[in-house]
């Protein structure tokens, strides 16, 4: 029993990755799109958590959860501010 319900915690989370991705690639608004990359990222990681990779979940939460998303946050507002003057 415990399997499946494990089982089932994964597709569901596995799913919601999926889902969170397609967004960030579709929505056109790119402070959106940057969140929604954050939170598959975030879900990525508990994947790999999942599948017992802690050292790749780690690495996947704080570079591509964090510092990207960051990044892509600061260059967004930046840009949006040399747009405006």
């Amino acid at each position: 029993m415990s399997a499946e319900i494990d089982t089932l915690i994964g597709m569901i989370i596995l799913l919601a990755t999926t889902v969170f991705l397609v967004i960030a690639i579709e929505l056109k608004e790119l402070v959106k799109a940057t969140i929604a990359l954050g939170i598959g990222s975030a879900l990525l990681a508990s994947v790999f958590y999942i599948l017992n990779a802690p050292y790749a979940a780690i690495f996947e939460l704080s570079v591509a959860a964090g510092l990207v998303t960051i990044l892509l946050l600061s260059a967004i507002g930046m840009i949006e501010k040399e747009g405006t003057k």
